[in-house]
C-alpha cells in the first residue's frame, strides 16, 4: 500500500510521512497448521497449540495458534509493509496486547494500523515517535488481537 500523499511505499517514510489519524491495512498470512505445531513445540506447548486430538476435546474445540504465534505473525506483517525500511530505529515499547479470538489452522491473518499520535522529540530533534494500534483481523473480519506499538523514526529534516 502507498501513501496517497506522496505515492511513497509506506516502508520508505520518514517521521513526516507519518499523519496521525491515518489507517493502512496489510496482508496476508495464513496460518498453517504444522506451523501452529511447530512453533507451539518450541515456545508454548499446551495440548490446544501441539496436540490436534486432545484439542477437539479442548476448551477451543480444536487446533489453535499460540497468541505468541499470531503476535509473531502479525509483526511479520507490519515489518513488511509498515515499519519504515530507511528510518526506522527500532521502538522503546510497546503498550497494551489483547488477544481477543482463537486463531485456527487456515485462518488468513492481515492487520489494520491507525496512527494514534506522532510527536517530534525535543531533546533529539533529528527524530520522533509514533504511536500506532496494530489490529490483527481474520478473513471474517473479526478482530482476533490488539497492540499498541511505538516506532522510532528519523525525520527527513532535522530543523
Amino acid at each position: 500500500m502507498t501513501n496517497s500523499t506522496n505515492n511513497l511505499p509506506l516502508h520508505d517514510l520518514y517521521f513526516e510521512d507519518y499523519v496521525t489519524g491515518s489507517m493502512y491495512e496489510f496482508g496476508s498470512i495464513v496460518v498453517e497448521e504444522k506451523d501452529i505445531i511447530d512453533f507451539a513445540k518450541r515456545y508454548d506447548p499446551q495440548p490446544f497449540h501441539v496436540d490436534a486430538q486432545k484439542a477437539k476435546d479442548g476448551p477451543f474445540g480444536g487446533l489453535i495458534a499460540s497468541a505468541w504465534h499470531t503476535a509473531a505473525l502479525s509483526m511479520r506483517i507490519l515489518v513488511d509493509n509498515f515499519i519504515s525500511k530507511v528510518a526506522s530505529m527500532g521502538s522503546p515499547g510497546s503498550g497494551a496486547i489483547q488477544f481477543l479470538k482463537p486463531v485456527h489452522p487456515g485462518d488468513e491473518l492481515s492487520i489494520r494500523v491507525t496512527i494514534l499520535e506522532t510527536r517530534r522529540s525535543r531533546s533529539k530533534p533529528d527524530r520522533g515517535t509514533y504511536r500506532v494500534l496494530v489490529e490483527t483481523i481474520n478473513q471474517r473480519r473479526e478482530v482476533v488481537m490488539t497492540r499498541e506499538a511505538i516506532g522510532i523514526v528519523r525525520c527527513r529534516n532535522n530543523v
